[in-house]
């Protein structure tokens, strides 16, 4: 992965949480776009409502090809293309990749083709607990993000000094997208992949997977209370929120009602994510394509 601190210095941007160009601006009343892969980003949707509660938003789950943790990097980069450039459409005065594994595949790579400001999800996380006095510090997540050493690299060019131990967790994500979140067996998954950063006796543990802190309540369990557990969403929105005040862009309106996508299966992903929000969305269908966005008019309300 190339080194971001470099391209952000060479394309003079301030924050070392995003990548923007210098390209006219949206109006400050324009929505924030949120994109994961599936119900990942909610969590960070619901510390957007606690955050930047005068904001509007609109959230995109690429539910046709999930996971991304198991695909390869070019896959990642153009799904993260066509995406984002989708968002661009909808004239979004900024989005956040609320996904770590398409963060750590494409944040250097497509990022300064858009007039948006854009954040990731592993700057702000690496930040916090550094910050914090962490000096053991466990990352689980998926198999992209793990081999990809993006929290290793980024806490190392923070403080070389601090042991990071990562561990994949492939097996999460899908349990999490059916539900199966309060299941006897997702409770023993969860203890076997952790044994080996609890072997290594971590006092911090990174949750590099939006998904993940869905199940939070069983991390926590199983690691007591002598381990930090650190869910990044709360250090990428308060990221996105400086960042906005920095650039004037704070709403100057009343927010509207959040706008829901994905690429496949509305009615389900409507259902899944109701746990979550403590509603059931609205949610349309938009079929993603290598050149053009083809839309499928279907709701649920």
């Amino acid at each position: 992965m190339k080194n971001i601190f470099y391209q952000l210095k060479r394309y003079k941007c301030i924050s070392p949480y995003l990548l923007q160009t210098n390209q006219p601006r949206q109006p400050q009343s324009a929505p924030i776009g949120i994109f994961d892969s599936g119900v990942g980003g909610i969590g960070v949707l619901k510390e957007l409502y606690q955050q930047l509660p005068g904001e509007t938003f609109v959230y995109f789950a690429d539910t046709a090809r999930l996971p991304y943790g198991t695909k390869s990097q070019a896959e990642i980069v153009q799904f993260v293309h066509q995406v984002l450039t989708w968002m661009e459409k909808q004239v979004v005065k900024m989005a956040i990749v609320a996904c770590n594994t398409a963060t750590a595949a494409m944040i250097d790579r497509v990022a300064f083709e858009y007039n948006f400001p854009i954040i990731g999800m592993i700057e702000p996380s690496a930040n916090t607990v550094i910050n914090g006095g962490s000096k053991r510090i466990g990352v689980i997540a998926t198999l992209h993000t793990v081999n990809s050493n993006a929290y290793l690299n980024t806490i190392h060019k923070i403080d070389p000094s601090v042991l990071v131990f990562q561990l994949a967790a492939p097996a999460l994500v899908p349990l999490i997208e059916y539900g199966n979140i309060d299941d006897i067996y997702t409770f023993e998954v969860v203890r076997q992949y952790l044994e080996p950063l609890i072997r290594q006796d971590i006092d911090t543990l990174i949750l590099g997977c939006t998904h993940y802190p869905h199940l939070i309540h069983l991390f926590r369990k199983i690691l007591g209370t002598s381990v930090q557990i650190v869910d990044p969403a709360i250090a990428v929105v308060s990221a996105a929120a400086q960042e906005l005040q920095r650039l004037g862009r704070l709403s100057d309106r009343p927010a509207r009602c959040t706008s829901f996508y994905v690429s496949r299966n509305p009615e389900e992903f409507a259902k899944r994510v109701r746990r979550f929000l403590g509603f059931t969305p609205i949610v349309q269908h938009f079929c993603l394509q290598e050149e053009s966005i083809t839309v499928h008019h279907e709701s649920v309300a």
